[in-house]
């Protein structure tokens, strides 16, 4: 499907992800929160986690997930942004939501999300966004803050142990839960 994109930029396309996608997937995640090429962005998680952020069979995972999808975002036939989608009861999950470093700051972030909760919105009927954030990323907390999400104080413990998540370089890391009505209006 096609969707307007921030004036000057060409049009985007947004697919369902599939099993090939998957290494150019690890790519695009790794490159947007780990490691030096985050550091051109501004979502980077680099002076909090060292490690991977994901591997392709987490991805292929959240691909073949019967209550989910991962929107695979392209501009020019290239990869340019994917975000995961899970159908959770009354509520979606948003997940995975990376943007190559070269491209964020421009406005394209706005479109996905709003895209992703009107695919959520249609495709499940369903009236509430969930998604959880490091809640030492204040920067990131409110951009989502600034789109329509709410801080709830509930937290998850970061899987301290797990590498498989990531090295962490602080010990009070944790995900808070975030939430947004998205009902039709």
């Amino acid at each position: 499907m096609d969707t307007a994109t921030p004036p000057g930029s060409a049009r985007l396309t947004f697919r369902d992800a599939t099993d090939a996608d998957a290494p150019a997937l690890v790519a695009l995640i790794e490159s947007a929160y780990r490691g030096d090429s985050s550091r051109t962005g501004w979502t980077t998680e680099a002076d909090l986690l060292e490690g991977q952020r994901t591997d392709e069979e987490g991805v292929r995972a959240v691909i073949n997930a019967p209550a989910g999808r991962l929107l695979a975002v392209e501009r020019d036939g290239g990869l340019i942004a994917c975000c995961q989608l899970e159908h959770r009861g009354d509520a979606a999950y948003f997940g995975m939501f990376a943007v190559r470093p070269d491209s964020q700051g421009g406005g394209l972030g706005k479109v996905i999300i709003a895209e992703a909760e009107r695919t959520a919105r249609e495709s499940w009927g369903v009236a509430e966004m969930h998604m959880t954030v490091i809640s030492a990323r204040e920067d990131l907390i409110a951009w989502y803050e600034r789109r329509g999400y709410r801080r709830t104080g509930q937290f998850t413990p970061f899987p301290y142990g797990d590498e498989r998540f990531g090295i962490p370089q602080r010990d009070d890391l944790a995900f808070e839960l975030l939430v947004k009505n998205i009902e039709a209006r």
